[in-house]
């Protein structure tokens, strides 16, 4: 007798008959011990981008027991030639959730793709099983082909390079699937609404993961609220990135695809161009195309957060961008570089907001690639200077100064310095997993959802516009349209290659 695919491919529901029968008389704690999960109670997801932060995450996600990576996919089917954090960072996580010190001695370089992503998987499933081999994870090239035969998947992962976040988040919720996604919700204004219309009308449970619980900003709601700084003014946030080279201008070199690698498939919607390694792999955010700059990189972690913790529940009304700027030699004539293919090296954003329920109009500031605030006359009387990344919050009495996601905030108003205990350290990746686990199990909403994230995902890509447009770009929040530079409405859609359309 043939054993079918499918319940193949499921070796962990192959005794949930058997159990369920036998759940009848003894109850599951006592089949399974304390915290035990019946299989037919596991959410099942497809997990699509097995790069290196695909793979790091993957290492956290996997132990827990609520939830069973049954499919893996990325159009690269296995290389070294990754880039990261670390030579050997990916490596050595896939090992300590292996309990396997060996794996991987002989891979040369930094390791991913979608073979070593289903070897992860089955790996680490074996080691519960009395074989030590477990075969229930199939692999895919293709993200649609995965959303087309696997049809008892509850959910899909998606952690994809930006440009395909939105594409593969609006097929997955059309085949009703939930969705949890690494930042942003899409790098095009257009992608963004209609994939945050899509989780509103499917109802499917969301989360984009750059979601966390800040109890820090809840300290520096009330001091605003409390009118400590007075009146707020402005809001600035600072990081050091890019982590990444920052190219000028599209590469003219056309070196071979690589081996194993669907070029066609990692480009998705973005009309046809020359494989370049420029643009994969962890580089893929400084370009236009395919990434939407550090301030979605970053901006995501401190501003969504603080966007829902001060009631911020509409998207910037203008932004007005600056970036650095470089020179070529054309003989021996210096010329200006004309760029509109990647993010600058750094730059300084102003975002305009009008009033809020319980903030008045305000202007927040984004700064990247090594640009800061001035260091405030306080910063100065101690001797201190502003960390590489940061937050402040200036009102006309005071201002209040904290790390980059709102970390122990330091009050300065009225010739006094309060500076409140230590931020507890954020909850290991495991946990904060736990907040959309139950949310896609209980089929509500995660504090992340999809459906609260309209404000801070239009601003965060209104300030790409502004970059791309060279000038102050007003926008109506309603229509989805700015107003004062037609040509730059282009910059919120992009132009789809056949087949991809949306």
């Amino acid at each position: 007798m043939t054993i079918s695919k499918k319940i193949n491919r499921r070796e962990f529901l192959g005794s949930a008959a058997a159990a369920s029968v036998a759940l009848t008389i003894v109850p599951r704690q006592v089949l399974g011990g304390p915290g035990y999960i019946a299989p037919s109670d596991k959410i099942t997801l497809g997990y699509i981008g097995c790069g290196t932060q695909g793979l790091r995450e993957m290492t956290a996600l996997i132990s827990n027991p609520a939830l069973q990576i049954v499919a893996v996919c990325d159009p690269n089917k296995f290389s070294t030639n990754y880039i990261d954090w670390s030579l050997n960072d990916v490596r050595d996580s896939i090992r300590r959730a292996l309990g396997d010190n060996s794996w991987g001695e002989n891979i040369k370089g930094i390791p991913g793709g979608r073979d070593i992503g289903q070897e992860f998987v089955q790996k680490y499933y074996g080691k519960s099983k009395d074989s030590g081999t477990y075969k229930g994870c199939a692999s895919y090239e293709d993200f649609r082909e995965l959303l087309e035969k696997e049809k008892d998947l509850n959910a899909i992962k998606i952690m994809t390079p930006d440009h395909l976040h939105g594409t593969v988040a609006i097929a997955s919720m059309k085949k009703g699937k939930h969705v949890v996604t690494h930042k942003p919700i899409a790098n095009r204004m257009y992608e963004a609404r209609l994939t945050i219309e899509t989780a509103k009308k499917t109802g499917l449970s969301t989360h984009l993961l750059a979601w966390s619980k800040r109890p820090d900003y809840e300290l520096i709601k009330k001091w605003i609220s409390d009118g400590s700084i007075g009146k707020l003014k402005e809001i600035h946030n600072w990081s050091n990135r890019p982590m990444w080279p920052q190219w000028q201008a599209n590469p003219t070199e056309t070196p071979p695809i690589p081996k194993d690698f669907n070029w066609d498939l990692w480009l998705g919607p973005v009309p046809d161009r020359p494989y370049h390694p420029y643009y994969t792999n962890a580089v893929f955010r400084g370009w236009y195309d395919f990434g939407a700059g550090s301030i979605a990189d970053m901006g995501h972690y401190s501003l969504f957060p603080l966007f829902l913790t001060l009631g911020i529940t509409s998207p910037a009304t203008s932004a007005e961008a600056n970036g650095t700027t470089t020179c070529a030699f054309q003989g021996n004539v210096s010329v200006g570089v004309k760029n509109d293919v990647a993010f600058p090296l750094s730059c300084i954003i102003r975002f305009k907001f009008k009033a809020q329920a319980d903030l008045p109009p305000f202007d927040l500031f984004w700064y990247d690639g090594g640009m800061k605030p001035v260091t405030p006359d306080e910063y100065i009387a101690s001797g201190r200077a502003l960390e590489r990344e940061g937050m402040m919050f200036v009102g006309e009495k005071g201002k209040i100064i904290a790390g980059f996601r709102g970390e122990n905030p330091e009050l300065y108003a009225d010739n006094k310095n309060i500076t409140p205990q230590k931020t507890a350290p954020e909850k290991s990746g495991e946990d904060a997993n736990n907040i959309w686990i139950n949310s896609f199990k209980n089929k509500t909403q995660s504090p992340g959802s999809f459906i609260y994230t309209g404000p801070v995902t239009e601003t965060i890509l209104l300030g790409g516009v502004a970059l791309r447009a060279g000038k102050s770009v007003e926008y109506d929040t309603v229509n989805m349209k700015i107003t004062n530079v037609p040509e730059a409405n282009k910059f919120l859609v992009r132009e789809y290659r056949e087949g991809w359309e949306l």
